[in-house]
């Protein structure tokens, strides 16, 4: 089983944890993580693009010209494709871009993420971390004192209103719970800061 020191709010080593093989200790799996990244962006996407079809433009009831005898190209509307003003051959409409992968898919990838930053040493347990007031200095002072210089992000077992407004404002830093944990921002962010709390629930939750 891997292990990791344990770390107080000041930087100092208060004692050591093991992870679980099974979900910090796996070789990670990169086409699962390309995956899950493709269907969580995909997800996002608003999809509201939208265009006209010819049937759909306004005006072009009216033949412009009769059939036969012009020498011009028949024709039956003004709002044909072919023509200025006309509507669009196939054009785009609303529709969702998200699709959904298997379960296990899912958790797989979550496996190979939390791996990665456990292989590439970019995984940091703290004790506990609280605050008694949302002061965004009061996290810069927690990122010096573990030496963090890179896009961080905290997780805790449960969401400290206290910590998630003093991160707000500062870029590249971001605090969410165990449930709000995904493929995207744990790729995104460099150093990934976990409470002891943190770490046995995601234990339990993707065992």
């Amino acid at each position: 089983m891997p292990k990791v020191q344990v770390l107080n709010m000041l930087g100092e080593e208060v004692g050591e944890i093991e992870l679980s093989e099974s979900i910090f200790g796996i070789q990670p799996n990169i086409h699962v993580l390309h995956s899950a990244v493709v269907s969580q962006l995909a997800g996002a996407r608003r999809g509201t693009q939208s265009a006209l079809l010819r049937g759909e433009v306004r005006g072009g009831g009216r033949k412009p010209w009769r059939q036969k005898g012009t020498g011009r190209a028949r024709s039956g509307s003004t709002r044909s494709p072919l023509w200025r003003g006309g509507g669009v051959i196939f054009a785009p409409k609303p529709r969702k871009y998200g699709f959904k992968l298997p379960k296990k898919v899912r958790r797989l990838a979550l496996h190979s993420a939390l791996s990665s930053k456990v292989m590439e040493q970019q995984l940091i347990v703290l004790d506990v971390l609280s605050m008694g007031e949302a002061k965004t200095r009061e996290v810069v002072k927690v990122l010096k004192a573990l030496h963090v210089d890179k896009k961080a992000m905290f997780v805790m077992d449960e969401l400290d209103e206290a910590v998630f407004r003093s991160t707000r404002n500062l870029e590249g830093v971001k605090a969410t719970d165990v449930a709000g944990m995904n493929i995207v921002d744990l790729l995104n962010h460099d150093i990934l800061v976990m409470t002891k709390a943190a770490v046995t629930k995601t234990e339990e939750v993707l065992a």
